[in-house]
């Protein structure tokens, strides 16, 4: 019952994740073709950081996806890695964009124009209600991913706000630098939290501990484990964007086969609490 209720639940968020890809989608098109067709860096650069929120999604949905695969002989933990390889293609292909956009801005200073303020505000304003319904979509849920999902769709919509109000700005005669000026910030919000998510799978994509475990108070609370009487070479790391694994030599008081399974038994509890869901536990007895 277990499994089938796991199972379920990936079906769940897997269509959650299919519909905030597809809504998301036609609208980064929508955006970068009156974004191109006006010559408005402020829709450009809102593209683009929409299209980054794609790529966050499919992210998402891929390490679902992987969830649900079972091992095989030359892939013994899966082909969960791969949703951190994706996301490490993601932050570059982020970087260039973020690069284009703020040299098109820089530009736009000497070379300015006046796209159209009502086009701005309408396509900017259907970015507003995507990013939200999107949001909706996983603002119940309290796993990591959709949780994920929630807060960073609901930042884009208040960045789609901003460029409604540059929109605005620009309708009721305001200077030609205010679309470059937008375009400028949203390259930055998009360098910032692309920097942030480079430094997190750089650290994932070298098997450092996952952000949000610390080693020394795992080791800690396992050490007071009742028979445990040190950990040797403890190590902890990603084996994909949502799982996490580790290994550790165990120096136990007892050689009762019972009694070391039962020591196990709730070391392993205790790491799931962590998010380490694959434990490999070799123990031993001091001579």
């Amino acid at each position: 019952m277990h499994n089938h209720d796991h199972h379920d639940h990936h079906l769940e968020m897997g269509k959650k994740f299919l519909l905030g890809i597809l809504l998301n989608f036609i609208f980064v098109v929508v955006e970068l073709f009156y974004g191109w067709s006006i010559n408005s860096i402020s829709l450009l650069a809102d593209a683009w950081h929409n299209l980054s929120d794609v790529g966050g999604l499919i992210i998402s949905w891929f390490a679902f996806q992987m969830a649900t695969k079972q091992p095989t002989k030359n892939y013994t933990y899966g082909y969960s890695k791969g949703t951190i390889l994706a996301s490490l293609a993601n932050c570059v292909l982020l970087f260039l964009a973020v690069y284009s956009m703020g040299s098109e801005a820089v530009t736009r200073f000497q070379d300015p124009h006046h796209p159209d303020g009502n086009v701005v505000m309408l396509v900017a304003g259907i970015g507003v209600v995507i990013n939200t319904l999107t949001a909706l979509l996983f603002m119940k849920s309290n796993e990591l991913n959709n949780r994920a999902a929630f807060l960073h769709m609901a930042a884009d919509a208040l960045v789609s706000i901003a460029v409604v109000i540059g929109g605005v700005i620009m309708v009721n005669g305001g200077p030609d630098w205010v679309d470059p000026v937008l375009g400028l910030g949203i390259c930055i919000v998009i360098l910032w939290g692309t920097f942030n998510l480079f430094r997190s799978t750089m650290r994932l994509s070298l098997d450092g501990v996952p952000e949000g475990l610390d080693i020394e108070k795992i080791e800690k609370e396992l050490v007071q484990v009742s028979g445990v009487k040190s950990l040797e070479n403890l190590h902890i790391w990603a084996i994909s964007t949502t799982r996490n694994a580790l290994t550790a030599t165990v120096n136990v008081s007892s050689t009762d086969v019972s009694e070391i399974e039962k020591i196990k038994s709730e070391m392993r509890s205790i790491l799931r609490n962590y998010r380490v869901q694959h434990t490999t536990l070799e123990t031993q007895t001091d001579h």
